[in-house]
């Protein structure tokens, strides 16, 4: 059936046009149904933030590296470089709202003579960082649903590691069914997610300090002053490794982008979802620090090396009591799986794109449209498959577990590093979108990408100076194996991606390319490839 002209589509759906228009200059046609408004866009990227169940997650690499202080100081010291790391994205969001993101914008921005590999390592790097994140996401909300068991029997539950992985696998599974449901049924959840997770923000800072008794209140000289230092790292150090709680809280900032094709007025709908989920989650978080460290009593090491297994269930236990501490944690379960559940969506996205361009094993079976959803199924299943043999680290030590925590942000600034490098370093036609800071630009790209690097470096460090083999930090063998992996088989001799993978595949059809043939890339950098003709299949 033919296309219909872009100007006919353009006097029905104005915005669907000026979308679709867009994303035709980068070289794709429409697939998905553009359900998300702004709106839910901007829920989406807040609610991938989750600010109290995610900190909650990794307030174990908090209290032991500084205590209130670095909860409430090292929460203040690690927004401005996180808020410069989204600015920078969001810039090249603007410019080139596609799913593919960044390893499309690496690929546009590179010289030709390393543009395939540089694109094909950051969109290995992209889609590690996505089943990572579903696997710690799912990971700590299977150990928070212990610590619910905990609560409940009176502390003298105590789980096995076969346990944690099965409630693990549930988890997984019963999100990868409903992530498979129709874009418009995602687009409205996400009211609801947003919802739930801005009281939980609210009911931490203002209800858990008014029911909190006197002798759990610290005052504010302990709050805001005490320094505990339980890891055995110089406190200066200790600090530094401290900020993994706000660097992975406030993680994860290609979410919205990665739903570019689905999304409403893209080109200025999902920059701003990136700096306004930023900005609230950075608000929100900050205050919801301040309020733990008002609650959580002197004994700092008591919090952390809690029966329950998570010190926020120990804070809430403390100040709340069994029933409504009970309440409240259900509430922090919840909030998590819909954390994972937009984990699992954004990364199938990703997924999808990377597959569309052939990059990935079995992508002719993951770049598939399913009929009756409109979704890619295919991907949504093969994210949730990944993630269930990644938590099967789970057996090898906990260590090698909570490693996926730090992996999902390293692999994370290994792709964000790497096009906004490029932006300033290749001779590119970069030419902005409708978010643009002008002369800011390049010192805030500068600032993300020194930050960035050096964070990578931390988080190969171990939780304490004195470690074992099974209490190494696994991040590096985790990651690097896997990056071992995707760098061997781009060179592998005959079969490696070096002889057939030349970046992201134009499948766009060439009528309707030639109606709009006159009019700019926005990143002339891109060599489209208009004689490929590339269509997903339905199943």
């Amino acid at each position: 059936m033919a296309a219909p002209s872009a100007s006919a589509i353009s006097k029905l759906h104005p915005q669907a046009s000026a979308d679709e228009a867009t994303l035709a200059k980068l070289g794709y046609k429409q697939e998905f149904r553009r359900e998300f408004t702004p709106l839910e866009v901007a829920g989406l990227a807040f609610s991938f933030v989750g600010v109290v169940p995610s900190i909650a997650s990794v307030l174990f690499y908090a209290i032991p590296n500084g205590g209130p202080v670095v909860m409430v100081w090292g929460w203040v010291f690690a927004c401005p470089f996180i808020m410069c790391t989204g600015l920078a994205l969001a810039e090249l969001a603007s410019a080139a709202p596609t799913s593919g993101g960044l390893y499309y914008w690496t690929y546009s921005l590179a010289s030709p003579r390393c543009r395939n590999f540089l694109s094909w390592i950051v969109g290995y790097s992209n889609t590690i960082e996505m089943i990572t994140a579903v696997a710690s996401v799912n990971w700590a909300c299977a150990i928070q649903i212990t610590a619910a068991i905990s609560i409940a029997s009176g502390q003298t539950y105590t789980t096995t590691n076969q346990q944690l992985y099965g409630i693990y696998a549930a988890l997984g599974l019963s999100q990868a069914v409903l992530v498979s449901f129709g874009t418009k049924v995602l687009a409205r959840l996400q009211r609801l997610f947003t919802l739930v997770n801005a009281c939980l923000c609210f009911i931490i800072i203002i209800a858990l300090p008014i029911a909190t008794p006197p002798d759990y209140r610290n005052s504010a000289n302990f709050a805001l002053g005490d320094f505990t230092n339980l890891a055995g790292w110089p406190s200066g150090f200790a600090f530094i490794l401290s900020l993994m709680a706000p660097l992975y809280t406030i993680g994860g900032y290609d979410a919205s982008v990665h739903m570019s094709e689905e999304a409403a007025n893209a080109a200025m709908a999902i920059p701003w979802a990136i700096v306004g989920s930023i900005a609230v989650s950075a608000v929100l978080g900050w205050g919801v620090n301040i309020s733990l460290a008002f609650c959580m009593g002197t004994d700092v090491g008591s919090v952390f090396n809690s029966p329950i297994g998570q010190p926020m269930a120990q804070i809430l236990f403390n100040s709340l009591g069994q029933q409504k501490a009970l309440a409240l944690w259900c509430l922090v379960i919840i909030a998590e799986y819909m954390v994972a559940s937009n984990c699992l969506l954004v990364g199938s996205r990703q997924t999808f794109a990377f597959a569309r361009d052939g990059a990935l094993p079995f992508s002719r079976y993951l770049y598939r449209i399913n009929r009756y959803t409109g979704t890619p199924v295919n991907t949504v299943w093969f994210e949730i498959v990944c993630s269930l043999a990644i938590g099967l680290l789970s057996f090898v030590s906990t260590q090698a577990i909570d490693a996926v925590f730090t992996i999902a942000i390293t692999a994370s600034y290994i792709a964000y590093i790497t096009p906004i490098t490029n932006r300033f370093v290749f001779q590119n036609d970069f030419k902005p979108g409708p978010f643009y800071l002008g002369k800011l630009s390049f010192p805030v790209s500068v600032i993300a990408v020194v930050w960035m690097v050096f964070m990578i470096f931390v988080f190969f460090f171990p939780a304490t100076p004195q470690t074992t083999a099974q209490e190494m930090n696994y991040t590096v063998v985790v990651l690097g194996g896997f990056m071992f992996l995707a760098i061997s088989w781009y060179y592998l001799p005959v079969y490696g991606g070096i002889h057939w993978y030349t970046g992201p595949i134009s499948n766009y059809t060439p009528a309707i390319r030639g109606e709009n043939k006159d009019e700019d890339s926005i990143l002339e950098g891109k060599d489209h490839d208009a004689d490929i003709y590339v269509s997903a299949v339905d199943v």
